[in-house]
This record gives structure tokens, C-alpha cells and sequence, in this order.
């Protein structure tokens, strides 16, 4: 069978260079159109700052969301401190610096998660801490780039629980102007890509019998962290006491 002539042949290869470059463009549009849109989504200010909650939760990863945390137990809009994602070894005093703050409320009131290692670990792990605990509101205190796909997250695993957004604004992240700051723009467009990956997987999930939930059921599920690797500072107390 012979070949058809080079014209049909280059006709060919433009037409299909031509869909491809197409395809390209519009995915980049969409793309685009989405960013803004999650752009738009990032709180810029803290709504219902007074109101009292089961517990705070805060995800590590600044200083100042922990500064942000403290703050609010001090404040006593919460029974407890829940620190997700803590570092072994790292202790409730040298964390929150307590000398800063009322020990007695730290002491008492501070409990840390060692197990998350990503945003989808830390609501794993404080799901499982908040059904042990009966708790049914929280308010979560994580920076205002990262809150879009912290309430995805949170929300997917414990849609009976009432979550208040509570973001921190840190100084170097330039959200309003993020056009004139490559650092920023480079940033919140890696977050947005993590919360289309965290859209998808969680729709997908959707589609398990257990959905997303899998892991909250029973302590023989790996995904559960153990009670142990759980600590609170009363219990430092109590040793040192």
C-alpha cells in the first residue's frame, strides 16, 4: 500500500499539532480561570473571632499559627489546644513557649498530635481525636493560602462537625497583590494545584462504601494513629509532679 504524498502527510501533522496546541491553550485557560477563582476563596479576614468552640486545632507550619493558637486558649474560646503535626520530641513548653502564657491553661488544656505529616494526615489525625473526644465544633488555625484545602479536608472527614475558618495572614505571602510577588504567586499556585489533586481524590473516594472516612474506623486500621502518639502537657505535669 503505498504512502499518501507529503502535503496530505504535512496536512496531517499540522491538524493534529494544531488540536494539540489547542487542548494545551484551553486546559490552560481553565487552569487560569480556576486560580483566580481559588485566589478569590482565600479569607482575608477571620469571621465569628469571638465565638466559643469544642477545640482549636492548629497545623503546624509557622510560628505565628501557633502565637494565633495560644492566643485564643488564653482567650478560653475552646476547651482545648489540639496541635496537629508535631515533631517527636518536641515538648508543650518549648512549643508554645508557656512562660508566655498561663501554665496552668497550658498544662491543662494542650494536646499534641505527632502523626500528620500533610494536610490530609492532619485531619485524619484530629478526626480521630475529636469523635474519641465527643467534640462537635472546632476552628481551625492554619494560614489564610493553605485554608481553602484545610476545610476540604476537614470537612470531607467530619462533615458533622461544625468548623470555623480561623487564618493567620503571614507577613512574607502577598495574596492581594500576589501578581508582583513571583515568591507568592509561585506559592499559592502550588497550593492550588494541591487542592484540585485533594478535590479529585476526595471525589473519587466518594465512590469507595466507606468513602473517605475508611481510616476513623477502628484502631486496627493503619491510617488510625494509636492513642499513644498523643500527648498532652497535663500529663507532663503529672510526671513531674
Amino acid at each position: 500500500m503505498s504512502k499518501p504524498p507529503l502535503s496530505v502527510q504535512h496536512r496531517r501533522r499540522f491538524r493534529r499539532f494544531r488540536f494539540l496546541l489547542s487542548t494545551l491553550i484551553l486546559l490552560g485557560l481553565v487552569w487560569a480561570s480556576g486560580f483566580v477563582w481559588y485566589v478569590d476563596i482565600i479569607p482575608t479576614e477571620v469571621n465569628e473571632p469571638d465565638r466559643t468552640t469544642d477545640a482549636i486545632v492548629v497545623l503546624t507550619g509557622g510560628s505565628e499559627r501557633l502565637s494565633e493558637g495560644r492566643r485564643l486558649l488564653t482567650r478560653h474560646l475552646a476547651k482545648k489546644l489540639f496541635i496537629s503535626g508535631v515533631y517527636r520530641g518536641v515538648e508543650v513548653d518549648e512549643l508554645l513557649s508557656a512562660g508566655k502564657a498561663d501554665p496552668r491553661l497550658i498544662s491543662c488544656c494542650v494536646v499534641l498530635g505527632h502523626v500528620a505529616e500533610n494536610t490530609r494526615g492532619n485531619a485524619l489525625e484530629t478526626a480521630v481525636w475529636v469523635y474519641e473526644e465527643g467534640y462537635k465544633s472546632l476552628r481551625i488555625v492554619t494560614a489564610n493560602y493553605h485554608m481553602p484545602r484545610s476545610l476540604l479536608e476537614f470537612r470531607s472527614l467530619m462533615p458533622d462537625v461544625d468548623i470555623i475558618a480561623h487564618p493567620v495572614f503571614p507577613e512574607n505571602v502577598k495574596v492581594d497583590s500576589w501578581w508582583r510577588w513571583p515568591g507568592s504567586a509561585s506559592l499559592i499556585a502550588s497550593e492550588y494545584n494541591k487542592f484540585l489533586f485533594a478535590s479529585l481524590r476526595n471525589y473519587l473516594l466518594g465512590f469507595l462504601p466507606d468513602g473517605d472516612r475508611a481510616g476513623l474506623h477502628g484502631p486496627s486500621t493503619p491510617s488510625t494513629p494509636p492513642k499513644q502518639d498523643y500527648s498532652a502537657s497535663n500529663r507532663l505535669s503529672q510526671k513531674s509532679g
